[in-house]
């Protein structure tokens, strides 16, 4: 054991303590699997990261992320979180106002220019047809009604999603979350749009245990996700604003910007709030 730097983040939010909590190990060097492990579960937050050295020649930096059950491929308010928490850090990218996060989906680049919202390329996400008995059950045991149901598809960016756009952010956030078991389903991702007045365009949940709760606060891979399949939809010709974590509490703000036809941006506020050491 020996003392780490040690920061905690608040990310997608332009509110402290209103977003997703994050903790972030700057360095885990030799510490194994098994110690990261334990310590994300210690720590008790939807996601705990730790900064390696890069494996990767044009990276700036590697990050493994785990949950307090297991590791992650990749997940958005944790790359946000990381790249904020490794500048403070004094990290220095090899490119101005670009960083080069390696992970398990690859090479996620990350916008830097502005101080006061960083943003992440959204890897690229798989689009397919929900298998007929999950939707049916999802719909069932959520007592979704099917006219609200526009459209519905499962996503994979590294975690999968079963997703449903429904008729409205109302109709979101009506859903009742304690109807939902696990292992029973995966995580569920819904989509709605905001009234034309709104400053807002949609909300977003995420129902899956998070945290000792059951949605996620602000989900930046659900949102990267969604935002893909928007894409295909034609529903994102503009920037969008995202609401989540309404029904909980929280003020989460997702930006999405798409860039052309493939590309889309990710991007929200990040707070440093904890900024010491650990002995770990």
């Amino acid at each position: 054991m020996r003392q780490r730097r040690f920061i905690q983040c608040d990310v997608f939010t332009p509110t402290p303590t209103r977003g997703n909590a994050l903790a972030v190990v700057v360095d885990g060097e030799d510490l194994n699997q098994q110690e990261m492990q334990q310590f994300a579960a210690w720590t008790n937050l939807a996601e705990t990261t730790f900064v390696l050295p890069p494996q990767e020649p044009q990276a700036d930096y590697r990050l493994k992320i785990f949950s307090p059950a297991r590791e992650m491929l990749f997940a958005g308010h944790p790359t946000l979180g990381s790249c904020a928490a490794w500048l403070h850090a004094g990290g220095i990218a090899r490119e101005p106002g670009r960083v080069r996060q390696e992970c398990g989906v690859g090479i996620v680049e990350i916008d830097c220019r502005d101080p006061r919202q960083f943003a992440f390329a959204a890897p690229p996400t798989q689009i397919r047809p929900i298998n007929p008995q999950t939707y049916e059950a999802i719909v069932a045991r959520l007592e979704i009604p099917e006219e609200r149901i526009l459209h519905s598809a499962e996503l994979e960016n590294g975690p999968l999603w079963q997703a449903f756009q429904l008729d409205s952010a109302e109709a979101v956030l009506a859903l009742d979350s304690a109807r939902v078991r696990w292992p029973e389903f995966k995580a569920l991702g819904f989509i709605g749009a905001q009234t034309a007045d709104s400053e807002l365009d949609f909300e977003v949940r995420m129902l899956a245990p998070s945290s000792g709760m059951s949605e996620d606060p602000i989900t930046g891979s659900l949102n990267s996700a969604l935002a893909h399949w928007l894409q295909s939809l034609g529903q994102l010709e503009t920037p969008k604003l995202i609401a989540q974590g309404t029904s909980i509490g929280r003020h989460g703000r997702v930006a999405i910007n798409p860039e052309g036809r493939q590309q889309v941006w990710i991007g929200g506020q990040t707070h440093i709030l904890i900024d010491g050491s650990l002995l770990l």
